[in-house]
């Protein structure tokens, strides 16, 4: 994929979005926030009843967006308990896409460990499922390697595009967000150096106070790139101030322009500051229509 003369609009443009069911029964009218056809993740919390996370996919599909909604193996009991997920975000919401992922609990609940586990269930091809996404994290997981490095994880990615060459299912990776533009464009280098060839989904931070944004960062592993976090936390111009990820994605941009093979298919933005704001946020950098979705 190539990116000629791409601008920072051009990057946001098709993105997508995350909300949690809690989060997202305070919005009155996502059609008012969004562009029709937006994919909105849903965010499987531990502790959030499947109920809930139904009935949200429900209310975002009727009102016209793509629901993705999360698969963590590590909250999911058993075979059982996927296949009535499955079935219930189908048969109550028209889903037929999710998220597959290991989940953020240190103990597995059941038999799956890994989203590898989930997928080779064959759950979701029985299912009619067209569009799969797995997680993907380009400053190294330490849940998986306490070392940082990205050896198992890149196998497991690998794994994961042969699962889609052979499944034929739609396939692409959903990272983490992070900080550094160049930190996120030498780790898809290098994924397709290694011929893994599935679209990325860049994870970037929405607007929000920076000890909001310090505190997620720690919470979810985000690694070299907090130091762009650190250095703007001195600057005290800047302390009180709302972050805006507007500098990543005018980044993100001349990166793609110099090296397009590396550069990300879409923006996955993570709402840390709330709904509202990152939607008004995309809208004001010109993100109000679609492009073409990639995977």
């Amino acid at each position: 994929m190539t990116y000629p003369n791409l601008s920072a609009p051009q990057m946001l443009q098709g993105y997508s979005i995350e909300v949690m069911p809690r989060t997202a029964a305070k919005i009155p009218d996502f059609k008012t926030l969004f562009p029709v056809g937006t994919r909105v993740y849903i965010a499987h919390i531990d502790g959030t009843p499947i109920d809930d996370m139904v009935t949200t996919a429900k209310r975002l599909a009727h009102d016209g967006f793509d629901v993705m909604p999360h698969f963590p193996a590590r909250s999911i009991a058993n075979l059982a308990m996927l296949q009535d997920w499955i079935a219930r975000y189908q048969g109550e919401a028209g889903v037929k896409q999710a998220l597959v992922l290991a989940g953020g609990n240190a103990r597995p609940v059941g038999q799956f460990t890994s989203s590898i586990d989930i997928l080779q269930t064959g759950a979701f091809e029985k299912a009619g499922f067209t569009h799969l996404h797995v997680a993907g994290h380009p400053e190294g997981n330490r849940d998986i390697a306490a070392d940082g490095s990205h050896s198992v994880l890149d196998e497991a990615l690998r794994w994961k595009a042969e699962y889609a060459t052979e499944t034929g299912v739609e396939m692409a990776i959903v990272t983490q967000f992070l900080f550094d533009a160049k930190a996120a464009t030498e780790w898809i280098a290098r994924l397709r150096q290694q011929e893994i060839a599935l679209p990325v989904h860049l994870g970037v931070a929405g607007p929000a106070k920076l000890q909001t944004l310090l505190k997620f960062a720690i919470a979810c592993g985000v690694g070299p790139s907090l130091a762009v976090l650190k250095k703007r936390a001195r600057d005290l111009s800047k302390l009180l101030l709302p972050f805006e990820p507007d500098d990543l994605i005018e980044a993100l941009a001349q990166e793609a322009q110099t090296r397009p093979e590396a550069a990300p298919a879409q923006i996955h933005l993570f709402p840390l500051g709330g709904i509202q704001t990152c939607a008004d946020w995309a809208s004001r950098q010109g993100a109000g229509h679609l492009r073409r979705v990639v995977g």
